[in-house]
């Protein structure tokens, strides 16, 4: 049974963490900055409420009598106490007998086209871990997206303002980008056990130092660009940061009513339906926050039993990128239209194009990760450069129709038909139309998108302690494709 070392850096980030913004907020308040002392208490006190009821959520505490942990709960140190009884559970392992055990049966990956099935005991402590890190597994997406990531870009936009970078503001910085990061390494592991559910998942290092790459690079990136575009139009970036969050907050709904898939009552039994309809938007309230700020591994869609898009879109992943790309180069060129006086000390081309060879890094470490480092890249029914070239395909064939159309209305229009010379024929306009050969020789390129609907089935084998999906113990946090 692996340490459940998983467990002690959550919530050693999300302690830390903690730490840092109380005693930076006290430091405002003696300097007198009462809003940055409210927004650092709000992106502190905030997701570490949603973190206390995702572990209460998904241990069921409220139908268990356990006072003490509740008020443990209350006192916002849950993770902790969750930490501790995951240690004790390993520590208790092989010296106390099992009364009983349950049997997974778990594929390999295949090997020359055959996959073997593997059968294997686990215990009932096995089990208890196994929730344990499903649990702090969605605590740390939810802290990282909705805590970390909120209070890194307030932080570093009072240190543009300020000119300035305290100890406990840096402190606090660095502390964030690493929850995040974290987090969203997290999103990725949880999105491949989630998906391929029925294989035994070997997760290597060079894989890990990979996703840590792609999202250092993404969300530094993101984060710097959006401090940059505040710092000179204020006005201008509640818009645009409320226009990225109602795309990704509306889209998974937006499919499940074109679907007209009957409402998800799935999701816990105990659950009215206002109930359940107020985890769906929190469900669709954290995806949309982790879009904000990077591609989320985990795709919902409401209208699958798990909430989870099984299938691997390369053709989303790539549009994408390709406007998260353009909008930061534009929200940069405006920066650096608008930029005042302040910024008079910083060589502004140069910012900006290491910002944008940055953020190309970070998407060449994720095409290296799926082509070369993801655990189940022999399980994909297409290559991830095959599906990159047919979506520049599609691209390409779009411009091609686009400049075709034009081509043959300018002339339509510059081209008015003359009239006929004592020498010359009549010309009813047949002659160009037949002269022009593009605009009747059939278009041949085809363009192959995965299906949306492939599913893998991911069997429960392991009961509702251990289940392998967003139902059971890891369908009741507030989670977040790898």
């Amino acid at each position: 049974m692996r340490l459940p070392s998983s467990i002690f850096v959550s919530v050693s980030l999300f302690t830390a963490e903690t730490t840092a913004a109380l005693y930076l907020s006290s430091t405002y308040r003696s300097a007198g900055d009462q809003i940055w002392q409210g927004l650092t208490l709000l992106f502190t006190l905030v997701p570490s409420v949603l973190v206390q009821l995702t572990l209460t959520f998904i241990h069921r505490d409220l139908g268990r009598d356990r006072p003490l942990v509740l008020l443990l709960h209350i006192l916002q140190l849950g993770p902790v106490v969750r930490c501790l009884e995951a240690f004790c559970i390993y520590g208790s392992v092989g010296r106390v007998e099992e009364p009983y055990v349950s049997i997974t049966r778990k594929k390999q990956m295949p090997r020359g086209g055959q996959s073997e099935e593997v059968e294997r005991q686990v215990g009932q402590a096995e089990g208890k871990l196994f929730t344990h890190r499903a649990a702090f597994a969605r605590t740390s997406v939810i802290q990282a997206f909705l805590g970390s990531a909120p209070q890194l870009t307030l932080q570093l936009y009072i240190c543009v303002l300020q000119q300035g970078v305290s100890i406990g503001r840096g402190t606090l910085m660095v502390i964030s980008l690493l929850s995040i990061v974290y987090g969203a390494l997290r999103c990725n592991i949880l999105a491949i056990k989630i998906k391929y559910d029925d294989y035994e998942v070997d997760i290597r290092p060079t894989a890990y130092l990979c996703i840590f790459l792609w999202r250092s690079f993404e969300i530094a990136t993101r984060v710097v660009v959006l401090v940059l575009f505040s710092s000179v139009l204020q006005l201008w970036v509640l818009p645009v940061v409320l226009l990225n969050f109602l795309v990704f907050f509306l889209y998974p709904w937006i499919l499940f009513w074109q679907s007209y898939s009957p409402f998800p009552e799935n999701i816990e039994k105990t659950l009215t339906r206002v109930g359940t309809t107020i985890v769906l938007c929190l469900l669709t309230f954290l995806y949309a926050g982790i879009n904000m700020f990077c591609w989320s591994a985990v795709q919902v869609k409401l209208n699958d039993p798990d909430l989870i898009n099984k299938s691997q879109n390369w053709y989303r992943m790539a549009v994408y990128y390709m406007l998260r790309f353009v909008e930061n180069a534009s929200l940069l060129l405006l920066w650096y239209i608008y930029k005042t006086d302040f910024y008079k000390f910083i060589c502004a081309p140069l910012l900006v194009l290491q910002l944008l060879v940055a953020y190309a890094l970070a998407i060449f470490f994720m095409l290296v990760f799926y082509q070369f480092c993801h655990p189940c890249r022999r399980l994909f029914s297409s290559s991830m450069t095959q599906g990159l070239w047919d979506c520049s395909s599609l691209l390409c064939l779009m411009c091609d129709s686009d400049s075709r159309h034009n081509r043959s209305t300018g002339k339509g229009v510059s081209e008015p038909p003359r009239p006929p010379t004592d020498g010359e024929p009549a010309n009813d306009g047949a002659h160009d139309t037949a002269s022009d050969p593009t605009d009747d020789v059939p278009n041949d390129t085809t363009y192959d998108v995965l299906d949306e609907s492939t599913i893998y089935d991911i069997p429960n084998e392991m009961g509702s302690n251990i289940g392998g999906g967003i139902n059971g113990d890891i369908g009741h946090s507030v989670s977040c494709n790898a």
